[in-house]
């Protein structure tokens, strides 16, 4: 489900970095929902790391589980005022989203939506399409990982949320702007 913007312009497909909101994008505690837009807690570098990755060619999608929703911890209203208040931060911070995806059922819900299924990855490049050879997804979680190998993609592990305990698995980074720092500049190009 697509939480902003209300409508995408349909264009070429370029190179898209899928992020992971919750303990990539924002702090994260497992086992705490956040339910409203106040408790959202950007990381500081995350700014900094999404401006370099778009500066580098790359389109911002943020795609996130949010199954608070479907568990009865917070409205969809609230979920989606949760999203707009991240694009807010990030673009008073000079730092760009393109789009947010998320999935707002529970775990048992077996939908096509909840990472790691790739429904969310599908329906962004449905609206807006991909280049998906020059692609990726990042994320702190295992589940990240594995939406990246279902979608085709590759996949980077960050260290902060949940990260270092989905470690094991290379390549990790410190956090976000560590990976955007690594990965190739594409707007030479």
């Amino acid at each position: 489900m697509r939480a902003w913007p209300e409508k995408v312009k349909k264009g070429p497909a370029v190179p898209t970095a899928f992020l992971d909101r919750d303990g990539t994008i924002n702090r994260d505690r497992a086992g705490f929902y956040i339910t409203r837009p106040s408790q959202l807690k950007i990381y500081a570098a995350a700014p900094a790391a999404l401006r370099l990755i778009s500066a580098k060619g790359y389109r911002i999608v943020v795609i996130t589980n949010q199954s608070g929703v479907g568990r009865g911890h917070m409205t969809l209203a609230a979920s989606k005022a949760i999203n707009l208040r991240l694009v807010r931060g990030l673009r008073l911070s000079g730092a760009r989203v393109d789009a947010v995806y998320f999935c707002p059922h529970a775990p048992g819900d077996k939908c096509a939506c909840r990472k790691p299924a790739p429904g969310l990855i599908r329906e962004a490049v449905k609206d807006s399409p991909a280049d998906m050879k020059r692609s990726f997804v990042a994320g702190d979680k295992k589940s990240d990982l594995l939406l990246a190998e279902k979608a085709g993609l590759k996949g980077y592990l960050v260290l902060t949320g949940q990260g270092k305990s989905a470690a094991g698995k290379p390549p990790a980074y410190k956090n976000l702007l560590a990976l955007a720092r690594a990965l190739p500049d594409l707007s030479r190009g």
